[in-house]
């Protein structure tokens, strides 16, 4: 399940934000450090596709995809030296698929800290980017001993040289310039700013969310910046799923904090969903972008991989059209696809495997 940490300053609306998602359950208060150990929660990706074939088939159980988030603990300046939560907050984050920054912008009387979104990013981007190059350098100086004597090293320590180059100019390696395959070869150092990243600009009732992003957004390019007005997110969450409804076409909020975040969240780490269905159950699969069918089939069970023949699939649009699988099949829409085929969003399978 794919893990997304809530990396803010204090009082900045994560606990709130968490609220919004899993449906309360994080303590939030207007001071520094309310939070001091992570919260860490489910939410099931809503999926009208996946309700539409449970009706279909008569489900008897139905199984949404999910995601995990992980309400971290407030970073301050001086993070990567120890200050606040210091090691512990780092070592929350080093955890995480995906980095979600939650950046203030909503005024508040009584509320310590800084509105200006751009003045928390900024924190935050030194703080991870601090943390980062001191990690780097440790590293470096073993890989450079180490590639002495295996010249293989060689482009992975010029690679660690380049990151950490960025990085004592003050640069996370997200918006450092590097290339995927930098970016992956990187993994294995466990950097913090080698993440993808999301930012939530948390904004006030009555404020233009948009315009109050578009400063972030011009530094943050490429990634996703949404903004939201998350004490509003978080109350909706406590009602009933009619009421919860209204309040939200009322304030003009659409569908509210989980569809918006989560399909962001999904782009952002390509994440994509497979179905299946019948009598017993209908459930919801998260694959990674450009799987093939034999690793789909591993997410259901690893003999399906190990013994795969084929997989029957269907767009999931034209299986509901169709009514059932029998009615598909004899008009002649479901594919039999081999073990080359790259799985499509929204694709309905059903796998042929001999063990």
């Amino acid at each position: 399940m794919e893990r997304f940490g809530f990396v803010g300053l204090p009082n900045v609306g994560k606990s709130s934000l968490f609220n919004a998602l899993a449906g309360g359950g994080a303590y939030a208060a207007p001071f520094a450090f309310a939070t001091t150990a992570p919260n860490t929660g489910v939410a099931r990706v809503p999926d009208r596709r996946l309700d539409r074939l449970a009706e279909m088939s008569r489900s008897g159980r139905v199984v949404p995809a999910a995601v995990s988030f992980t309400d971290i603990g407030g970073l301050v300046e001086g993070a990567s030296r120890g200050e606040g939560l210091g090691n512990a907050f780092l070592a929350h984050v080093r955890e995480v698929d995906a980095i979600v920054f939650v950046l203030r912008a909503f005024p508040g009387v009584g509320v310590a800290g800084s509105a200006d979104p751009l003045e928390n990013l900024e924190v935050l981007e030194i703080e991870l980017a601090l943390a980062d190059l001191t990690s780097s350098e440790r590293q470096l100086e073993k890989l450079t001993r180490r590639a002495k004597g295996d010249p293989s090293l060689k482009p992975q320590t010029a690679l660690l040289e380049k990151a950490a180059a960025a990085l004592a100019e003050g640069t996370p390696l997200y918006r450092a310039g590097l290339t995927d395959a930098e970016t992956a070869g990187l993994r294995s150092f466990f950097l913090l700013t080698a993440k993808p990243v999301l930012a939530v600009v948390n904004v006030g009732e009555g404020q233009n969310g948009d315009d109050t992003a578009a400063p972030v957004r011009s530094i943050l390019t490429g990634a996703e910046v949404i903004p939201l007005c998350v004490q509003l997110e978080a109350e909706a969450a406590q009602l009933d799923q009619v009421s919860r409804a209204e309040m939200l076409e009322a304030l003009g909020l659409g569908a509210g904090a989980m569809d918006r975040f989560l399909a962001a969240a999904r782009r952002l780490l390509g994440l994509e969903t497979f179905l299946t269905t019948g009598e017993p159950e209908s459930r919801a699969w998260t694959f990674r972008s450009g799987s093939t069918a034999p690793e789909c089939a591993g997410l259901v069970h690893s003999d399906f991989q190990r013994g795969f023949i084929r997989a029957d699939a269907i767009a999931c649009d034209e299986l509901l059209d169709a009514g059932s699988w029998a009615a598909a099949r004899d008009r002649g829409r479901v594919r039999s696809e081999g073990k080359d085929y790259v799985v499509a969003d929204g694709d309905v399978l059903e796998f042929k495997f001999a063990v």
